[in-house]
């Protein structure tokens, strides 16, 4: 895919994705992931497979991985194994390297920022709360409706929408093809960074700048112009 290209405007404010992003939760991920493959069948998979397949839709990703079509009970249940063995090894996620200097580096430079997760809203502020992070957002909103394609996209137009941010002056920061995506309907600059859910070499296809970390992120938001 050719590079995106936007306005030049010097970025402002920073939207912060945050599981594979600013958490360091990617062995959390595929544990959840396997606990799913056990229950339907599958043997376990590693994370460099998981990483070449992971997108959204989710339904459809997992159906690959399973190998098998999915009811919705077959897709209730699978929500229900992976996020109960998700959150059973919560406690065991850190923040990514360089969290939370990045959020004090950005916010110096007199510039705001807010996370937007795909992750359930009520799931989402007590996390992020008790790793005393609330302070550096300006909003924090997780999933709080369903959309027909699974992407983040709608959920940031509303969340610029609800800040009165100019989409020229933003940058989201996430890990996936979809942030990416997002962004790019939404008219913000994406930077993803390659230590998340997915291989550099799906990254680098969005056309979006990639990184290996949030401080590098950072650094390169500060950059634009």
């Amino acid at each position: 895919m050719a590079e995106m290209t936007f306005e030049n405007h010097e970025p402002h404010h920073i939207v912060w994705d945050w599981n594979g992003t600013l958490l360091d939760d990617n062995h959390a991920n595929l544990a959840a992931v396997n606990a799913v493959c056990a229950s339907f069948g599958r043997a376990p998979v590693e994370l460099d497979y998981w990483r070449s397949i992971f997108r959204r839709p989710l339904i459809p990703c997992y159906e690959e991985l399973l190998g098998r079509p999915l009811t919705e009970e077959d897709w209730a249940l699978a929500e229900e194994l992976y996020h109960t063995s998700y959150v059973e090894l919560l406690s065991t996620c850190g923040l990514a390297p360089g969290v939370p200097d990045v959020l004090h580096d950005w916010s110096d430079q007199g510039r705001t920022q807010s996370l937007l997760s795909m992750a359930g809203h009520d799931h989402l502020v007590p996390l992020i709360d008790e790793r005393g992070l609330t302070s550096h957002f300006t909003r924090i909103d997780g999933r709080r409706f369903d959309t027909r394609q699974d992407s983040k996209a709608e959920h940031l137009v509303h969340h610029l929408r609800n800040q009165a941010l100019d989409p020229s002056g933003v940058v989201l920061i996430g890990d996936i093809d979809d942030d990416a995506r997002a962004a790019r309907e939404a008219r913000v600059r994406p930077i993803l960074v390659a230590s998340g859910l997915m291989s550099r070499e799906r990254l680098e296809a969005t056309g979006a700048l990639v990184v290996d970390t949030p401080a590098e992120a950072v650094t390169a938001a500060l950059s634009l112009n």
